[in-house]
């Protein structure tokens, strides 16, 4: 009740405030250019006061986190979308002839203080609620609930994790290692969504007010955020880094890159073994992992359709460079198969964790109205890096992808930062020679983007673990920031050390 209270009475109206301020002091205030005009445009100004409004409900959970999603979207839709209130307001001043009812300044006025900028066409807001992610989303959990019915994830548990023994912090490191070597080859989020289904019948066998649920729930985002660091593809940013370099005639090396950072995510993931024991330990030292068989299950034919399909996804997700197939239209495949046979009911579409996809259908539409208002260029053309130092660019560069990562896809902070740094990195290459040059300077962006996860909404597998109901946000905050630092730290210091030129 306490803690209610403090959010309610203190929390809440603090960033009403926050909110307020900076949906309505004048735009001079963030800035002006040589002539004295605002750098950013009321748009602009609005959705930095939404995103405002969703960092801090989402931090302080004064609201379900899946709730400042939805009211975020529809304050998006009404402030800055091209259907909103201000906007239509403009229509509005029309005389039934079509004639504006303002005069020339009276007009240029009401644009310059109510609709000036680029607004978001609200299509592409709503779109967020079908996000291709949201699909992938919904095709997991429907893979996890068939896995359940029919006792499938059972047997996957015990074989997957029988190597590692009983203990429960050996099966914690099992977790983190499969999850990371999966997400080095196929999606990171089709992997947690995968894991899902294993973790179930773990967390059955251990006490239900035991810290060690909570950080078997942690190690799927964790493992898969870091594990797609380890290869060429095992994230977005990477090959958009290597792109980059190689339109300019640096070209980097499946194996060079795996030498470099695999190392990395093993290290990070005994690092993080280690934190995720100190923060939520296990309860009992006594206590062993037995995933006994339900008896409740029979082998049939629902059996060997759900093993059938289960095994043919993941192949399917890990053979995407060859069979040049989306592992978000993939994802689909189990609803379709179970829907036609009649494995998945109407009944089990209650099972389904709704709220999580509303949630980091949120988290898309923030990043939309980010680069469709030209609000995420506008920042990162305001940081002055010709003036810095070749080493301050090389920090900063990596701590700015990393702070975008954790609001928008990390492939999207990828490609607004990528080209902008690669012309700062040619334009200073010889103050970045003794750091590697330009190529370290990217490759750390891209490095950087793996250790964002803050958030639920941060990365899809963040959310994937929230639908556990086990992790509060503040527990992935502190989690997320002290993985996320030493990750870059590590990253960082690998790069300088072994430079790939």
């Amino acid at each position: 009740m306490k803690n209610y209270n403090v959010k309610l009475y203190v929390l809440a109206p603090l960033t009403a405030l926050v909110v307020l301020f900076l949906w309505f002091i004048p735009i001079e205030w963030y800035g002006v250019d040589e002539v004295g005009r605002p750098i950013l445009t009321i748009v602009q100004q609005r959705t930095i006061a939404i995103f405002a409004y969703a960092a801090l409900m989402w931090m302080f959970e004064i609201i379900p986190a899946w709730a400042t999603s939805v009211t975020t979207i529809v304050g998006l839709l009404l402030a800055v979308s091209n259907k909103g209130l201000v906007h239509q307001a403009k229509e509005m001043l029309l005389d039934d002839a079509g004639n504006p009812l303002l005069d020339k300044a009276g007009k240029e006025m009401f644009n310059t203080y109510f609709v000036e900028g680029s607004v978001v066409d609200f299509k592409a807001l709503m779109a967020s609620f079908a996000d291709p992610i949201i699909m992938l989303f919904l095709g997991g959990f429907v893979l996890a609930i068939a896995a359940s019915k029919v006792g499938l994830d059972v047997v996957l548990a015990r074989v997957m994790l029988k190597p590692f023994g009983t203990n429960p912090k050996w099966v914690l490191l099992g977790f983190l290692t499969l999850i990371s070597v999966m997400s080095m080859f196929m999606s990171n989020t089709a992997t947690a969504a995968m894991m899902l289904a294993f973790l179930a019948p773990v967390l059955r066998t251990l006490p239900a007010d035991g810290g060690g649920r909570v950080s078997l729930a942690m190690s799927i985002p964790i493992a898969a955020n870091i594990g797609g660091l380890g290869t060429p593809i095992g994230t977005p940013p990477n090959a958009i880094a290597i792109g980059q370099l190689a339109s300019m005639d640096v070209n980097i090396g499946f194996g060079a890159w795996m030498l470099r950072f695999v190392p990395v995510v093993i290290v990070m993931i005994l690092f993080s073994w280690v934190l995720l024991q100190l923060l939520f330990p296990f309860k009992a030292k006594d206590v062993k992992i037995v995933i006994q068989p339900d008896e409740h299950h029979k082998i049939g034919w629902e059996f060997w359709v759900v093993t059938v399909t289960f095994i043919s996804t993941i192949l399917l997700w890990m053979t995407g460079e060859l069979t040049h197939l989306n592992s978000n239209v993939i994802a689909l495949i189990p609803f379709a198969v179970f829907a036609l046979v009649g494995i998945f009911k109407r009944d089990d579409f209650a099972k389904i964790d709704w709220h999580v996809l509303w949630m980091v259908a949120g988290g898309f539409a923030i990043g939309t109205a980010l680069n469709k208002t030209g609000l995420a260029t506008a920042m990162v053309n305001a940081i002055p890096f010709g003036s810095w130092s070749a080493l301050v660019v090389l920090i900063s560069a990596g701590l700015l992808g990393w702070l975008l990562s954790n609001f928008i896809a990390n492939s999207s902070a990828a490609n607004l930062l990528v080209p902008i740094l690669a012309v700062v990195g040619t334009a200073m290459n010889e103050q970045l020679g003794a750091f590697g040059g330009v190529t370290t300077l990217l490759v750390c962006v891209a490095a950087s983007t793996s250790f964002a996860m803050l958030l639920p909404i941060s990365t899809p597998p963040n959310a994937i673990a929230c639908s556990t109901g086990l992790i509060q946000t503040k527990d992935m905050t502190k989690v997320g920031l002290i993985v996320g630092l030493v990750g870059i730290a590590l990253s960082y210091a690998v790069l300088l050390l072994f430079p790939f030129n």
